[in-house]
């Protein structure tokens, strides 16, 4: 954990919530283990914020990323795409469902963008900014640099994937970028848990607590 002190917040700060959608909540087909217990520090931590972000998972049926599309393979299983490795998914966050719905207990009125991702269905996409496939592009980049963002600030599920992924692509980009370790939760496959950890330090972005955000 690095120093303690408070961080005071400006214009120039986003926050950034992950992925906060039923499927990836208790009772979703993909649940991340202890997912609702973010809901309760983003909520807290989004007041001390006048500039929030949302990402939504948005895939149509048969996406390339869900076991389903792939004869005898089963979840969580890897298999090669045309872009590289891909963990294959239970069925998630498809388009129009109650399971890609934003949980309505999150309380962020004043949220100004929701980007949706993962729509392009040979590709998966974890992060905000770039999919898997590392080239298309949401525009969420170009968009914090013409709003004059220069901090960013991640939150929400998974950790090690799409909330991960978020912050590095944030961080090379050219944002001072920080992830709120207790406002996430983690899937942890195949060791997914610890590469993002190391990944996330080798880039320079700061693991914080909720507690550090100053009204």
């Amino acid at each position: 954990m690095a120093e303690q002190e408070a961080i005071p917040l400006n214009d120039s700060d986003v926050l950034i919530v992950v992925d906060v959608q039923y499927d990836f909540l208790p009772g979703g087909t993909l649940a991340v283990p202890d997912g609702d217990a973010v809901i309760g520090p983003i909520n807290r931590m989004a007041e001390a914020f006048r500039n929030v972000v949302l990402t939504q998972d948005w895939h149509p049926q048969g996406h390339a990323s869900f076991a389903s599309s792939h004869p005898r393979k089963a979840p969580f299983e890897m298999v090669e795409l045309t872009y590289g490795p891909q963990v294959l998914w239970p069925d998630h966050c498809v388009q129009g469902t109650a399971g890609a719905e934003i949980s309505r207990d999150l309380h962020i009125p004043h949220a100004q963008l929701i980007i949706r991702k993962g729509y392009n269905a040979g590709i998966d996409s974890y992060s905000g900014f770039r999919e898997a496939d590392r080239k298309t592009s949401t525009g969420l980049d170009s968009y914090l640099k013409e709003r004059g963002f220069k901090r960013v600030f991640c939150a929400g599920l998974a950790t090690d994937f799409c909330v991960a992924w978020t912050a590095l692509d944030a961080a090379a980009a050219g944002f001072e970028t920080f992830l709120v370790e207790d406002a996430s939760r983690a899937i942890d496959t195949n060791g997914s848990l610890a590469r993002a950890q190391a990944d996330l330090k080798a880039a320079g972005v700061h693991i914080i607590g909720s507690d550090r955000i100053a009204p």
